[in-house]
């Protein structure tokens, strides 16, 4: 019997029977990053929720994720709860608690989330693929830094916008180009490719050559595609840009743009960043 891959373990939850919609997870050491879970797994867990729903609609469009606080390691609850039901979307909001010093359910994680029933329409996209070196060119990026399980979980290799090799404080562009997928080989469906659209490191860091803390506040991801274009790239490779927007008195924000190697555009996304001087 083969071994289940590290992000269908980190993905794990069971629907309890306390109401529908709730589910119980843990926090998988594979996916850790400095003060907890990579963010892009916490969003897939969200979603997963919603997905292993015995209710939901359709597949995703629309993610936003609102870290309040970084889950601690261990157990944790979620629910899921579809607040409206139309012909072909539906809307949900999603919570992810632990228990707090007192026992009391303490939030950590906010979410919304919408599915649909997609229906065959003409569709054309207006966000071409960059050009792009093979990714057999492009030599992968090593492990990442102690503490920092989660970037051992992917195949990064950057050909464009890497990590400043001298924090000099010096002015730079923030956009980044790479090639993506799981270190070990997994079919991408809709909560890889949530946790794919979280992988950057902070543009503030490429911007400026300067080392700051900082973390994601709240990241909305889109889809673009349906179960057979994900099917298409199987566990193929995915090509990733991001760029920096705006950066103001703390906060930045960076969009994410996430392709096949057809050409395909699979997702978008858009996120505010925390940065402490």
């Amino acid at each position: 019997m083969s071994m289940q891959h590290p992000f269908d373990r980190a993905l794990a939850l069971q629907h309890s029977d306390i109401r529908v919609g709730h589910f119980t997870g843990a926090t998988s050491p594979d996916y850790w990053n400095m003060v907890g879970p990579f963010g892009g797994a916490t969003a897939a867990i969200a979603l997963q929720s919603v997905m292993q729903h015995p209710d939901v609609l359709g597949t995703p469009i629309a993610l936003t994720v609102n870290f309040a606080a970084a889950l601690e390691a261990g157990a944790f609850d979620v629910q899921a709860t579809a607040v409206r039901t139309n012909r072909s979307t539906q809307h949900w909001t999603v919570q992810i608690t632990q228990p707090g010093a007192s026992g009391a359910p303490n939030m950590t994680t906010t979410a919304t989330v919408v599915t649909a029933a997609r229906r065959e329409t003409w569709g054309q996209s207006d966000l071409p693929m960059p050009e792009a070196p093979s990714p057999e060119t492009v030599e992968r990026l090593s492990v990442g830094p102690a503490g920092v399980a989660w970037l051992d979980q992917y195949e990064m290799r950057l050909f464009s916008g890497s990590i400043p090799a001298k924090w000099d404080a010096s002015l730079h562009h923030s956009e980044s180009r790479l090639w993506l997928r799981d270190a070990q080989a997994r079919p991408l469906d809709f909560a890889s490719l949530a946790a794919m659209s979280d992988v950057f490191y902070p543009r503030v860091w490429l911007r400026r050559a300067r080392h700051v803390p900082a973390g994601t506040v709240s990241i909305t991801t889109y889809f673009h595609a349906g179960p057979a274009q994900l099917a298409e790239v199987g566990t193929g490779y995915l090509l990733g840009r991001a760029v920096g927007q705006q950066f103001f008195n703390g906060f930045f924000d960076q969009k994410a743009h996430l392709w096949s190697e057809q050409g395909v555009l699979l997702a978008t996304s858009n996120q505010i960043v925390y940065y402490k001087e």
